[in-house]
């Protein structure tokens, strides 16, 4: 796995309230720019998703892939491919969820290996904006509730 884009946001709600809305995979093409659909296929005795199929379209990555996910209640989760799409060969992340006052901290971090070779100057600036937009869209959908 290839370096790892971070980012953090702090978000006026609790951890319970952003999770809420991170666990919603149906709702993310309404707050998450680049995902265009995004079906979940299996959800755990929790109700929780554990696979997820997506379509991607963030410009110079536009895939359908399928990640797998595993949830730590209210502190965070994290995910990874399960079924590679045709362009995107492994891709991992991560939201971590942290108590802030009275607002939660949440880090986002991500890492994509694509089948076709690209510079990896231009794959990061792409890990940013996905991070960077998914985490302002999180905090607006979360407070807007």
């Amino acid at each position: 796995m290839a370096d790892r884009t971070t980012s953090s946001i702090t978000v006026d709600a609790d951890r319970a309230g952003v999770m809420a809305v991170i666990a919603d995979f149906p709702a993310y093409p309404e707050w998450a720019g680049q995902v265009k659909s995004a079906e979940v296929l299996s959800a755990g005795a929790d109700g929780r998703a554990e696979t997820v199929r997506f379509v991607l379209d963030a410009g110079v990555i536009s895939d359908a892939y399928t990640l797998g996910y595993t949830w730590r209640d209210d502190e965070g989760v994290s995910w990874r491919v399960v079924e590679p799409g045709k362009m995107i060969s492994e891709l991992a992340g991560s939201y971590l969820l942290t108590s802030a006052g009275r607002g939660t901290d949440v880090t986002y971090e991500l890492s994509v290996d694509l089948k076709v070779p690209m510079i990896g100057m231009i794959k990061r600036k792409a890990e940013k904006v996905i991070v960077d937009t998914a985490l302002k869209g999180l905090k607006k959908r979360v407070e807007g509730r």
